[in-house]
C-alpha cells in the first residue's frame, strides 16, 4: 500500500542537528496519522507515494518543524511562587502555572524552567527544537488505512516530537 492522505504509517528514525549531533532515535515503529495532525507537513508530503522500507532523509529548516524560537515566550518568574524541589528541565502546563505569575504567558503553552536565580525563575515557553534546522533519517516500517476514529479525532495517538514527561530521568522528544 502506498502513503496517501487519511492512512497510518509506522515510522522509525534518527533525528540529528545540522552539525550532525544526534538528538532523537526512535528504534520501535511508531503509528502516526497522515493527514491528520501528526506530523510536520513537509514530512507528509515527502512521504506521499512511498510504501513499506522506504527511507527518507530530510532536511528542515525552524519554519517547517519547531519553529523560530521567540523570545516574547520566556518570563521571568518570583522564585517564591514555585516549590522548593524545583529542578532546571522540569515542566509545567500554562494552565497550571501558579498564581501570580505573569498574566501574559499564554495558558495553552508548555514551559520549561530554564535557570533557576535566588530571587526568580526563568520560564521557557518555546519547543526545545525550536530554532533549530534539523536532518530527519525516517524508515516506513508499515502502512494501513486509518480507522474512522483515527480521522475523526486527527490522530492516530501520537503526536510529532510531543514532550512527554520523563519516565527514567530524562525528557523524551516524542
Amino acid at each position: 500500500m502506498e502513503i496517501t492522505e487519511q492512512c497510518v504509517v509506522a515510522l522509525t528514525w534518527t533525528l540529528k542537528d545540522t552539525l550532525g549531533e544526534e538528538l532523537d532515535v526512535l528504534d520501535e515503529p511508531v503509528e502516526f496519522l497522515v493527514g491528520g495532525n501528526d506530523l510536520f507537513a513537509r514530512i507528509e508530503e515527502a512521504l506521499q507515494g512511498h510504501g513499506i522500507g522506504a527511507t527518507l532523509s530530510l532536511h528542515l529548516e525552524p519554519e517547517d518543524a519547531f519553529g523560530d524560537f521567540q523570545e516574547q515566550l520566556l518570563f521571568l518568574e518570583p522564585r517564591a511562587l514555585f516549590p522548593a524541589e524545583l529542578e532546571e528541565g522540569m515542566t509545567f502546563e500554562g494552565s497550571a502555572l501558579p498564581q501570580g505569575c505573569n498574566p501574559e504567558a499564554p495558558r495553552d503553552a508548555l514551559y520549561t524552567v530554564s535557570e533557576i536565580y535566588p530571587e526568580h525563575v526563568v520560564l521557557d515557553g518555546n519547543h526545545p527544537l525550536a530554532g533549530i534546522a534539523i536532518r530527519l533519517h525516517l524508515k516506513v516500517c508499515g502502512v494501513r488505512e486509518a480507522t474512522e476514529e483515527e480521522v475523526g479525532r486527527g490522530t492516530a495517538g501520537t503526536g510529532f516530537f510531543r514532550i512527554q514527561p520523563p519516565e527514567s530521568g530524562g525528557q523524551s522528544l516524542h
